[in-house]
């Protein structure tokens, strides 16, 4: 696409933003002051992500690398690649029977009315603070015993650096797996560096690739995931990017 048709695509995402927070962000709202009916609003939050997704001319495709199936009994601790804002929206639209709850940076609270919504239904952290990092182990063992898997993007945020094809990953997930005998499932996403940058002047609709890569089974030593479940993700983007 040109220049000035990427800036109004990217201006239709403000808007299409905005009206789903408002349809579906109230009731969703409403919903998360009572924990059981998270379940409920997770459905609304399925929706949102749908539509922000297709919504952009996204689309995607699920390819398995593994035999393994995702059990709708367990929860889980849901890991993948991170290059783009729509990264955030595909592991809602994967996971239909387990109500994610995501660990997110605090400062998207300061989105207007998204953040309203953003804080009451997710575990947010201050990256700044040792407090609030070591904080967040408890506040997902406290989502997990209400029924939620959590999702976690092990990189930690987005390099500034395009050339970065995989960031080194971060200890949180794999600790919270260990300590919480949470099994892992890896995915790794292909295309949305390309098709939804940061930069606003790029991009284009298309197809996202989703590799599902394995469910890794809690062990003693989150050392060992972190490196299995790195060299398993940068292994599909080597080979499939």
């Amino acid at each position: 696409m040109t220049t000035i048709l990427n800036y109004l695509w990217r201006f239709w995402l403000f808007i299409l933003a905005f009206v789903l927070t408002i349809v579906l962000g109230i009731p969703v709202y409403i919903l998360s002051f009572n924990k059981k009916n998270y379940r409920y609003a997770y459905k609304l939050i399925r929706i949102w992500c749908y539509g922000m997704f297709f919504g952009m001319g996204l689309r995607y495709e699920l390819i398995n690398l593994t035999d393994k199936k995702i059990d709708k009994n367990r929860q889980y601790v849901v890991i993948s690649n991170h290059t783009s804002i729509m990264d955030i929206m595909l592991p809602c639209i994967l996971f239909p029977n387990h109500p994610l709850c995501y660990v997110g940076k605090k400062e998207l609270v300061k989105i207007p009315i998204f953040g309203t919504v953003y804080k009451r239904i997710c575990v947010m952290v201050d990256r700044k603070s040792a407090r609030s990092r070591a904080d967040v182990y408890r506040r997902c063992a406290e989502k997990m015993e209400e029924g939620n898997s959590i999702v976690l993007f092990p990189e930690g945020g987005v390099p500034n650096d395009t050339s970065i094809v995989l960031d080194e990953f971060k200890d949180g997930a794999f600790t919270l797996s260990s300590k919480h005998n949470s099994p892992i499932a890896v995915f790794t996403f292909i295309g949305l560096k390309e098709m939804f940058p940061f930069d606003n002047s790029k991009g284009y609709p298309g197809k996202v690739k989703v590799f599902f890569n394995d469910i890794l089974e809690p062990t003693d030593s989150p050392k060992d995931l972190k490196l299995s479940a790195f060299e398993t993700i940068k292994k599909t983007l080597a080979e499939h990017s």
